[in-house]
């Protein structure tokens, strides 16, 4: 029985990817080496990481005298301290949107380098939505936002209205849909939810806003280092790298971000119809507004229906459709690689149910 795999991370990778990738492993290129034994500084890794990085920029139409696209290691967590390390110094001001628990743990570690506000939050709600409506001081070096969260299913939409550059978590939502680069100065994203296997981080950075703290920086969590190094500076992790790279050809085929965006929506709101009109289950996002296209939160609105309905999903070889315990009830993750024939037996399951 085929299994669909509704994980919010690690999270689905399209078959063909996961096809090459066994190739690759067995056989890179036909050169009788795996990738998991060739040299970091070997033409064929060499080259594996040179077309990385180029579909960054062609995919996010990023421009290329502005900012250095970088595979790091540490997953997004580690640049919830990496990035006001770099960028914020002492006597300034970063703000943040408290919008989840990864964001909340980035408020955290900032605090460390110089001086935080949040400048809205909706934790009062169990963050079940994006505030809307904040003022945002002026003068700030940067403002920090987690694009989506995975936990509770909510997404930015609309991009904050600020004269400081955004700091972007984008771990789930990366290559999702379109973006407005030049509102950000800073986006990161770890591969595990939409971009490839769990190992390597993306970094977009603006490279004007890099070596103003005045501060010493460990040599191995400066930016600029690994843009010297050209994400080299030690080995990086060749095999993440690899498939993301395999992953990012996979979206320039089926036509880019724009031709995801729109997939994604489709296969969004098929399963958001079925929440909103089906008596058995209730979304736990009430404004549509802050509903996430990666991340689907619903109930069961009568309790004792919770493991009914785990046991009609597993008889129909859906798996990992539980939510997170700070939500409870149910969460299907429709990252870019979810088929919609995927959503569209989930959706089956919930109508007979």
């Amino acid at each position: 029985m085929k299994i669909h795999n509704f994980s919010s991370g690690p999270a689905i990778l399209p078959q063909s990817v996961l096809n090459e990738a066994a190739e690759g492993v067995k056989n890179l290129n036909g050169e009788g080496l795996s990738v998991l034994e060739i040299s970091h500084r070997s033409k064929a890794f060499v080259a594996i990481l040179e077309e990385a990085v180029e579909l960054v920029y062609e995919l996010l139409n990023i421009p290329r005298d502005t900012y250095e696209v970088l595979f790091l290691t540490g997953g997004a967590s580690s640049q919830f301290f990496m990035a006001p390390m770099n960028l914020l110094a002492e006597d300034q001001m970063a703000g943040y949107l408290d919008t989840g628990a990864w964001s909340a743990k980035a408020i955290k570690e900032a605090k460390a380098f110089g001086e935080t506000t949040v400048v809205a939050s909706s934790k009062e709600d169990n963050y079940n939505h994006i505030p809307t409506g904040y003022d945002i001081p002026a003068g700030l070096r940067y403002l920090h936002v987690t694009s989506n969260n995975t936990i509770f299913g909510t997404q930015m939409h609309s991009w904050p209205e600020t004269d400081a550059p955004l700091v972007a978590d984008m771990s789930s939502d990366i290559f999702s849909r379109e973006l407005p680069i030049d509102k950000f100065g800073l986006i990161y994203a770890g591969a595990q939810k939409n971009m490839g296997p769990a190992g390597t981080t993306l970094v977009i950075v603006r490279k004007d806003l890099l070596g103003q703290t005045n501060r010493h920086i460990p040599t191995m969590l400066d930016y600029q280092t690994h843009i010297a190094k050209n994400s080299s500076f030690n080995t990086p992790p060749v095999f993440p790298i690899y498939v993301s790279m395999l992953t990012m050809r996979w979206i320039k085929e089926q036509g880019g971000v724009k031709a995801m965006e729109k997939i994604n929506a489709e296969k969004a709101q098929l399963l958001y119809d079925e929440i909103d009109n089906n008596p058995r289950f209730k979304g736990t996002v009430k404004n549509q507004e802050s509903r996430s296209l990666m991340n689907v939160t619903f109930v069961p609105t009568m309790e004792e229906d919770k493991q009914k309905f785990f046991a009609a999903c597993e008889a129909a070889g859906i798996s990992t459709i539980n939510g997170h315990r700070s939500v409870g009830g149910f969460r299907a993750s429709i990252y870019n690689a979810m088929p919609k024939e995927s959503v569209e037996l989930l959706v089956k399951v919930m109508r007979e149910f």
